[in-house]
């Protein structure tokens, strides 16, 4: 363009040229980046999983160590059984847990690979899994995955097979079948006979698995609806109103299995003597939902839980919403001081936990 604007001979030619080149050049460009993009070895899938496990931090001994030390202090000093632990963990794990299956064979680096078994929480709860792997002799290794979520992550065999030993036969949701598969691809890999885990059935009343289910997704809350007087659109004045409620979500369908959580989730609404309902979000699709706020029921899940402890953050959730409980059953939450009082208390439940 240069030489054109100078009246350079034959500039025209060397115009076209470049810019037939330029064309050429772009055009082949973007068909090995949409060739990149679509390829299945580089699936957008598999790109954002590599870079979620390249920017996992490792958690030193040290700090796992200190968080033990504030779990014992300050959020819980008790000890589950030996005879619940593996009840507890199997709610645990088909709540807050997945379990990672390689393909059976070596690597082309002539690598073992192992699966893993994985505890995903918030970090509020470093201390609580700290304890979890002391119960277990130490086994498994922590990483922070981003700021506040940390995965304690069981990948040795000698873990696995810990975990195996624990909880086959106290599983009670879908996650069981991918759990068949582990003992499956252990049993083939490392020459075993290990028996496939059978779905439990037992009363939930009589063991802690609701405990560890949850432990990972339950939800203890404390409704305060603040007095309105009348007014040009609201007809009828509203009075303060204080009210307990606890809650379990799930989604209807377990994805790595293609199966319904139905059956447990009515088993679990039949427990807590409440009915089961449903709703949808565009995130997830249809949710299955235990909500409870009569008193007599909740009376009956204070009694649960007392009997067999929560052991993580949720536990301070817990014993807040107790105290709550306690100040409704004796009208506490009528007066201006229980009021504030238990508005100091919500305060610092869930989300707003603190530690």
């Amino acid at each position: 363009m240069v030489f054109t604007m100078h009246g350079f001979s034959n500039a025209g030619y060397i115009v076209t040229l470049g810019l037939l080149s330029l064309i050429g050049s772009m055009a082949f460009w973007f068909r090995d980046v949409v060739a990149e993009g679509t390829a299945k070895c580089l699936s957008p899938k598999v790109v954002l999983f590599n870079y979620t496990l390249n920017i996992a931090k490792a958690i030193t001994e040290e700090e796992i160590k200190l968080a033990l030390d504030y779990y014992y202090k300050n959020i819980n000093n008790l000890k589950i059984s030996k005879d619940q632990l593996g009840y507890y963990l199997a709610g645990l794990l088909e709540g807050d847990g997945s379990i990672s299956l390689p393909a059976i064979g070596n690597t082309t680096l002539n690598r073992v690979l192992n699966p893993r078994i994985i505890f995903t929480s918030h970090i509020n709860n470093l201390g609580f899994y700290a304890y979890i792997q002391s119960e277990l002799g130490g086994i498994g290794r922590f990483q922070l995955s981003n700021k506040n979520t940390i995965r304690y992550i069981i990948g040795d065999i000698k873990g696995i097979l810990l975990i195996i030993n624990l909880i086959n036969g106290k599983l009670r949701t879908p996650k069981n079948q991918t759990f068949n598969k582990l003992i499956d691809f252990i049993n083939k890999k490392y020459s075993l006979n290990i028996q496939e885990s059978i779905l439990d059935k037992s009363n939930l009343a009589s063991n802690s698995w609701f405990t560890g289910f949850t432990e990972a997704d339950g939800y203890f809350g404390v409704k305060i609806i603040e007095a309105k007087p009348k007014s040009d659109t609201r007809k009828r004045s509203v009075s303060t109103n204080i009210s307990l409620i606890f809650r379990l979500d799930q989604r209807s369908w377990d994805k790595p299995t293609s199966s319904h959580m139905l059956p447990i989730m009515n088993i679990i609404a039949k427990f807590l003597m409440c009915n089961l309902l449903t709703y949808s979000t565009k995130e997830s699709g249809e949710i299955l939902s235990i909500s409870i706020s009569r008193l007599e029921s909740l009376k009956y899940i204070l009694f649960y839980f007392n009997k067999y402890p929560l052991l993580g953050i949720k536990s301070k959730d817990f014993k807040d919403w107790e105290i709550v409980y306690y100040m409704i059953v004796h009208k506490e939450h009528l007066t201006e001081e229980g009021r504030l009082k238990i508005k100091s208390i919500r305060s610092n439940m869930n989300k707003n936990r603190t530690i």
